[in-house]
C-alpha cells in the first residue's frame, strides 16, 4: 500500500524488525488491518513470554538509575519527546486514522495529546511536592515526599493507540518509573512508531548514561498475545503498578489478579455516558455536542455519548432536528478531507451493533435512522462502515440493552419529566465515566454538580460527554474502574507516598504522650 510505505519511511520505522510483509506472515505475527478496507496493512512480529521476562529484567535495571536522576533533568527528556511528536504529527496522526479508522482530524488531535501531556509533565518535573506537618512531639519535624514506583505495566486499547500511552507514559517517566507498553493487536503500528519517535530520543540525549544498560528501555514495548504477554504482565509483581485501558470484562480480570499480588490497578473502563437536556438549553449547543459526541470516532470512545436524556417539552422537537443532521453524516475513508465518520475498527464490531440494534427492537425500541437497514446500506462500501442510529426508548422503560455499552454510533433517546427522573436514570447504569447536562438554570446546574446529582468521574454542563482536556484527572467511577489519568494529581498514581520524621533535639518524647521504659 502506497500510502502506509510512504509513512513508514517519512516515520522511519520501515526498517523495523518487527514489520514483515502480510503475504509472508506466519504464525508468529499478528495481522494489521485497515478498517476502511478490510485489507491487510502491514504484519507483525509477536513477542513471547521469554521476550517479555527479558524485556522486564532490562526495565528493571535501567530504573534504578532513571530513578536517581533529578526530576527536573527527567522532565527536560520528556520536553525532547515532545518536541519529537510536534514534528511527527502530521504522519503519526495520519497513521492512526489508517489504522484505527480515525478521520484525519482526530488522529492528529489525538498526537496533539501525546505532546500536550508532555508539556504537562514538564511543569510537573518541578512540583513533585510533599506536605509538612507540625508534630506534637518537641524539637521534631514531619513530612511527605513522593518515591517513583518502578516499571509500570500499561495495557492499552485500540481507539486511543497513541493517546493513553503517552497519558501514563510521560507522567511516569517524570514521576521516576519506566514504562512497559503492551498495545491492543488491532493497532500494534501506532505503538511501533510512537516507541519509536520516544526511542529515538532516548538513543540520541545526553543527560542520561545509565552504567548498564540501554537509556530506551525507559520506554518500552511488548507487542503480544493476551494469554502470552498480558496475563503475565498482570501477575508479574515487578510490575507494582498496572494501567489498563479496556472493556469491565478485562478489568474484573485485571483487577483481580493485581489484587491477589497486593499491587495496584489504575483502570479505565467502559463508559455508558448520558446528556441531560432539559427544557431551557441552548439547542444548537445540544445539537452539536450530540452530533460529535455520539457519531465522533464512530462511536468507539469510552466517552462517546450512548444516552440522551430528554425533558419531555422539547424531546420531540429535538429527536426530530438529530435525524435530520445524521442524515447529513459523510461517512468514509477517514483521511478524505470533508469526512465525519469513518468505519468501526474490524468484522466484530458492526456485528456487535447489528446484535444491539436488534435487542432494542426486540424489547420494544423504534429505530429512527440507521439501524440494521442502515449497515445493510453500508455493505456496498469495502471496509467496517455502518451508519450511525438513533433509537427512540419507549415511555417509563430501561431496555437492559441501553444499560450495556455497545462500542458503536447507537444513540438511545429517553424522555423524562423532570430533572430528579433524568438524574436517577443517568446513574442507573453500572459505569460512571463521563455525564452533562445543558440547561441555562444555575440551581439545574448545581444540583447535577452536587453531591446528589451525577456519580460519573467527569460531569460537564453545557458541554458533551465526549474527549477530555489534558489539566483535568480522566477517569470514573464503578464498573468504570475508579482509575484516574493525564492531569491534576494523577501523578500520585505513579508513585509511593512516604511519610519522614525528624528528631533534632535530645530526647526521645513518644506520640500521644506515652512513657515507655523511662527511669
Amino acid at each position: 500500500m502506497a500510502k502506509l510505505s510512504k509513512l513508514l519511511e517519512r516515520l522511519r520505522i520501515d526498517d523495523d524488525a518487527r514489520l514483515v510483509d502480510p503475504e509472508k506472515a506466519g504464525t508468529d505475527c499478528v495481522i494489521s488491518d485497515n478498517p476502511s478496507t478490510g485489507e491487510p496493512l502491514m504484519a507483525v512480529r509477536l513477542d513471547r513470554a521469554d521476550d517479555l521476562e527479558k524485556t522486564v529484567q532490562r526495565c528493571t535495571a535501567v530504573q534504578k538509575e532513571w530513578r536517581v536522576l533529578p526530576a527536573p533533568v527527567r522532565g527536560e527528556i520528556v520536553r525532547r519527546i515532545g518536541e519529537a511528536f510536534r514534528e511527527a504529527k502530521d504522519d503519526l496522526g495520519e497513521l492512526v486514522s489508517l489504522e484505527a479508522g480515525k478521520i484525519r482530524a482526530e488522529g492528529l488531535g489525538e498526537i496533539q495529546e501525546c505532546i500536550d501531556i508532555a508539556d504537562f509533565s514538564v511543569g510537573l518535573s518541578r512540583q513533585l511536592c510533599g506536605s509538612t506537618m507540625h508534630s506534637e512531639r518537641p524539637n521534631h519535624r514531619m513530612y511527605e515526599q513522593w518515591h517513583p514506583l518502578g516499571t509500570i505495566g500499561c495495557i492499552t486499547a485500540f481507539n486511543f493507540p497513541a493517546a493513553v500511552w503517552a497519558w501514563n507514559a510521560m507522567l511516569a517517566a517524570v514521576c521516576g518509573n519506566v514504562t512497559l507498553w503492551k498495545p491492543s493487536l488491532m493497532t500494534p503500528l501506532v505503538a511501533v512508531a510512537c516507541n519509536k519517535v520516544a526511542a529515538r530520543v532516548m538513543k540520541k540525549q545526553d543527560l542520561f548514561k545509565p552504567s548498564s544498560g540501554d537509556p530506551r528501555d525507559v520506554f518500552s514495548l511488548i507487542i503480544g498475545a493476551d494469554n502470552e504477554v498480558a496475563e503475565r504482565m498482570v501477575a508479574d509483581r515487578r510490575l507494582p503498578l498496572i494501567s489498563a485501558t479496556g472493556s469491565c470484562r478485562m478489568g474484573r480480570r485485571v483487577g483481580q489478579v493485581v489484587a491477589g499480588r497486593l499491587g495496584r490497578a489504575l483502570l479505565e473502563l467502559g463508559g455508558n455516558n448520558a446528556i441531560i437536556v432539559m427544557p431551557d438549553a441552548d439547542m444548537k449547543l445540544v445539537e452539536r455536542a450530540v452530533l460529535f459526541g455520539a457519531v465522533g470516532t464512530a462511536g468507539q470512545r469510552c466517552t462517546t455519548t450512548r444516552r440522551l436524556i430528554v425533558h419531555e417539552s422539547v424531546a420531540d422537537r429535538l429527536v426530530e432536528r438529530l435525524v435530520k443532521l445524521y442524515g447529513n453524516i459523510t461517512i468514509g475513508d477517514p483521511l478524505e478531507e470533508g469526512t465525519l465518520m469513518g468505519p468501526l475498527v474490524n468484522a466484530r464490531g458492526v456485528q456487535d451493533m447489528r446484535a444491539a440494534i436488534e435487542r432494542a427492537e426486540q424489547e420494544g425500541c423504534k429505530v429512527l435512522c440507521g439501524g440494521v437497514a442502515g449497515i445493510e446500506r453500508m455493505k456496498k462500501k469495502p471496509g467496517h462502515f455502518v451508519e450511525p442510529t438513533i433509537i427512540r426508548v419507549p415511555l417509563g422503560k430501561v431496555p437492559a440493552i441501553c444499560c450495556e455499552e455497545t462500542f458503536a454510533p447507537i444513540l438511545y433517546v429517553f424522555t423524562v419529566k423532570d430533572l430528579d427522573e433524568a438524574l436517577a436514570l443517568q446513574n442507573g447504569v453500572d459505569q460512571g465515566l463521563s455525564s452533562a447536562i445543558f440547561t441555562d438554570s444555575v440551581r439545574s446546574a448545581e444540583r447535577f454538580l452536587g453531591h446528589a446529582g451525577s456519580d460519573c468521574g467527569i460531569a460537564n454542563v453545557n458541554l458533551g460527554t465526549s474527549g477530555a482536556e489534558i489539566g483535568g484527572a480522566f477517569g470514573g467511577e464503578k464498573d468504570t474502574g475508579g482509575g484516574r489519568e493525564s492531569g491534576s494529581d494523577s501523578w500520585k498514581q505513579y508513585m509511593r507516598r512516604q511519610t519522614c520524621t525528624i528528631n533534632w533535639g535530645n530526647s526521645l518524647p513518644l506520640a500521644q504522650g506515652i512513657k515507655f521504659g523511662e527511669d
